[in-house]
């Protein structure tokens, strides 16, 4: 049994290869036994390795996009450690073939010797006598990633796996699509409720007020019961308050799998233009685990914005600890002569309510002339 499946040229239906079912049962039998969610590396792992099962691959990783880091990584890998590209800084610049596949939305297969020229230069010791393949990430006109695959001995791809190839990237793509529709949804249940919690106060605790409010607005003296009446709805206005306000006003910071250390590593690699440094004391002031994806947040802003806004020669980060509050600084140099917004984008702005959801707060702007500065300030939970 086959099951026709379009293919993303020109062919005619009677022309166009088929997908068998097997292959599909393959791939649903792998991603079947990721427990974690659909965004984990496992589900991408298990990708890579129907990927490898179903087209004869040796090898294959998964790079995409990854919207938390806010950068393009390795998601999954088969065949080879994950970890081998851990620091590895993809674009579709740094890889031409990645973006040909993309634009030309088709699997773009190559002899080892074009890769080297095709793929950056930190790659090239996993490059022999290959056939490298190169397969898009894309639904809809969205761009996600790509897979990239090999195998020995060179063998150029067959129609049927050129096919399969691509259909897999569109199987990635949609599951991503999906997730993005979750995200979407959750993002519109936290507004209702926020919508929520307006209404609530505002038929609770404003209500309650109200009334109060005309009691006393009144020329006559009050009674007895109308004071006892009075401590009562003041107590339960306050009881309604108190419970509304617990409510989660803001996002959080999602989970990033990394910590704020290897962020600024990563970050040094990434722009040693900025000259960015942790300050060596910051190393006793380390970055308590419930706030790593918080500050990670504001850090990346703040790196991005001094990058994107400024000229900086230092960008200084510095933690501190100190009476119950941590604080993290990160200063650049490089505001000479701009605008007293520079600095600023809605990213930040962003951080700065992460922040408040965890009782802290964002500061950003010129501490000195020539001196932007960001600062993330979160009291600590006393034993």
């Amino acid at each position: 049994m086959r099951v026709e499946i379009g293919r993303p040229d020109a062919t005619t239906d009677a022309e166009a290869p088929a997908v068998r079912v097997d292959v599909l049962e393959t791939v649903v039998q792998l991603l079947g036994r990721v427990e974690s969610d659909g965004s984990s590396d496992a589900f991408y792992s298990s990708l890579c390795e129907a990927v490898c099962r179903v087209s004869a691959m040796d090898r294959a990783v998964i790079f995409r996009y990854d919207a938390t880091r806010r950068r393009v990584r390795a998601a999954g890998a088969y065949g080879l450690s994950l970890d081998r590209f851990a620091e590895a800084h993809v674009t579709v610049e740094s890889a031409p073939i990645a973006r040909q596949a993309l634009e030309e939305d088709r699997v773009i297969d190559v002899d080892a010797e074009v890769a080297r020229r095709e793929l950056p230069a930190t790659f090239h010791d996993l490059l022999d006598d290959a056939t490298l393949v190169c397969a898009p990430l894309s639904a809809g006109g969205r761009w996600s990633g790509v897979i990239l695959a090999d195998r020995r001995p060179r063998r150029a791809l067959s129609d049927e796996e050129r096919h399969v190839l691509w259909t897999l990237g569109k199987i990635s793509s949609l599951a991503e699509a999906a997730r993005s529709a979750t995200f979407q949804s959750l993002r519109a249940r936290q507004l209702q409720e926020r919508i929520d919690l307006a209404r609530e106060v505002h038929e609770g605790v404003i209500q309650r007020l109200f009334g109060v409010t005309l009691a006393f607005s009144s020329e006559a003296e009050l009674p007895r019961e109308a004071r006892e009446r009075i401590v009562v709805e003041l107590q339960a206005a306050l009881r309604d308050l108190r419970r509304a306000l617990q409510r989660p006003l803001g996002r959080s910071a999602p989970e990033t799998g990394t910590t704020l250390l290897a962020e600024i590593e990563r970050l040094q690699r990434a722009h040693p233009d900025l000259g960015l440094r942790l300050t060596p004391a910051s190393r006793q002031s380390p970055v308590p685990r419930a706030l790593e994806p918080l500050a990670q947040s504001v850090l990346a802003e703040a790196v991005r914005n001094a990058h994107k806004h400024a000229t900086p020669r230092r960008v200084e980060v510095s933690l501190h600890r100190q009476d119950g509050l941590w604080t993290m600084e990160v200063c650049n140099d490089g505001v000479h002569g701009r605008p007293r917004s520079a600095g600023v984008g809605m990213g930040l702005k962003l951080a700065a309510l992460e922040a408040l959801q965890a009782g802290g707060i964002v500061e950003f702007g010129e501490r000195e002339p020539g001196t932007w500065r960001v600062r993330l300030a979160v009291p600590l939970e006393r034993p």
